[in-house]
């Protein structure tokens, strides 16, 4: 089994939480999975992710910051993601390529055929078998963020135009390749986004020969 799944998502969506979820239901079903995310999953893109996340007021000009997602994805691909999927380990990430697409591409305005060159040289044209996005207008997402968030990082003191952008980003790439995309209304119970997930999962574990339970 090699199968590779990221969550994507605005401010607020709740992927993590439904990335967490998947996680926990495949390991009660003793499917060996890991869960990793972006920015970070490992030492180097952990420090790189506090920077990109919590260094206001430093100008890190937009394709500096797509370069330094960048930098961060090369690690984890390397040291996380391909050892796992060679070693037939189901790999979830919470953000991936199409985070960059979306937040430098779409909402920076960087040029699109940039961003996804610089993606596909740092992943070495990695792609996911299945990606989720929990789709939620930025409004509604930033109301949950302000009701768990002490202080914002540089990307939630964004303007909602950057973050409609964002979305609007998602949606165009969801919709072009609707064999990789599952797109869920993150506004619904938590428990249903679950359910929903999971039959989109169960059918691609079955491909793979696995039983999903």
């Amino acid at each position: 089994m090699t199968l590779f799944i990221t969550f994507e998502g605005g401010e607020g969506s709740g992927k993590s939480v439904q990335a967490r979820t998947l996680h926990r239901r495949l390991t009660r079903r003793t499917i060996p999975a890991l869960l990793t995310q972006e920015p970070g999953g490992t030492a180097l893109g952990q420090q790189m992710a506090n920077l990109l996340k919590w260094a206001h007021d430093t100008g890190i000009s937009p394709l500096t910051e797509s370069l330094m997602f960048n930098a961060s994805r090369v690690q984890l691909v390397t040291e996380v993601i391909r050892p796992n999927l060679q070693a037939g380990k189901l790999v979830i990430c919470d953000r991936y390529t199409d985070s960059t697409i979306a937040y430098q591409g779409y909402g920076r305005r960087l040029d699109l055929e940039v961003v996804k060159m610089i993606n596909s040289t740092a992943t070495r044209n990695l792609m996911p078998n299945l990606t989720i996005l929990l789709d939620i207008p930025p409004e509604e997402g930033f109301d949950r963020v302000k009701s768990r968030s002490i202080q914002k990082d540089r990307f939630e003191n964004e303007s909602i135009a950057f973050h409609r952008r964002i979305r609007e980003g998602y949606l165009k790439m969801a919709a072009s390749e609707p064999e990789r995309w599952l797109v869920v209304d993150a506004r619904q119970p938590k428990a249903k986004i679950a359910r929903i997930i999971w039959q989109r999962v169960s059918r691609l574990l079955s491909t793979q020969g696995t039983g999903s339970g």
